[in-house]
């Protein structure tokens, strides 16, 4: 299964489902039905239908958990080095700026580490990790907080006019003149 955050079950969540699938298989021993099934471990009855196809093809061991569906390209002690490579930032890898970009990520990946990745990967892998995309506000250098503050408060609302007509207006579409 899953999820839109890019991960899938974790190692403990997997376990947890395998019980259940295990659990089913008791009851199907003992003759319950799919819906009986459903009920008691609050599943959907297709899941359970599911179940019992494979209980009956291979017995319990059908409904053990495969494992993951493949093995993460990059172990949690090279992700650590990719922290700690990303830390020393952009410009230390020999870009001209600080924006970490998947492409730019993917170079040092490939680099350093002799792996390939795609960029939807990656960034499945970084949100995996707690990482998030952010888009620097781009801000001079020279910028006075306190001046912009005051032109927003004292000049904008000069410049911008009022938001209403000083007079009523007419829902018509037609120009009153015309009428």
């Amino acid at each position: 299964m899953r999820y839109p955050q890019g991960g899938g079950l974790t190692p403990e969540r997997q376990a947890f489902r395998e019980r259940i699938r295990l659990e089913a298989a008791e009851r199907f021993a003992v003759g319950a039905s799919n819906v009986e099934v459903a009920k008691d471990l609050r599943v959907s009855v297709r899941s359970v239908q599911r179940w019992r196809r494979a209980w009956r093809d291979a017995g319990a061991e059908g409904l053990r958990s495969a494992g993951p569906v493949s093995r993460p390209k990059l172990s949690e002690a090279l992700f650590a080095v990719l922290e700690q490579e990303g830390a020393k930032g952009p410009v230390a890898h020999g870009w001209p700026d600080q924006t970490w970009t998947l492409a730019r990520i993917k170079t040092l990946i490939g680099r350093r580490f002799h792996k390939s990745m795609t960029l939807s990967a990656i960034a499945q892998m970084l949100h995996r990790h707690g990482f998030s995309h952010q888009v620097p506000a781009r801000r001079a250098i020279e910028r006075n907080e306190g001046a912009v503050a005051g032109w927003v408060k004292e000049t904008w609302p000069q410049v911008e006019g009022p938001w209403r007509r000083s007079t009523p207006g007419c829902a018509s579409k037609t120009r009153p003149a015309s009428r």
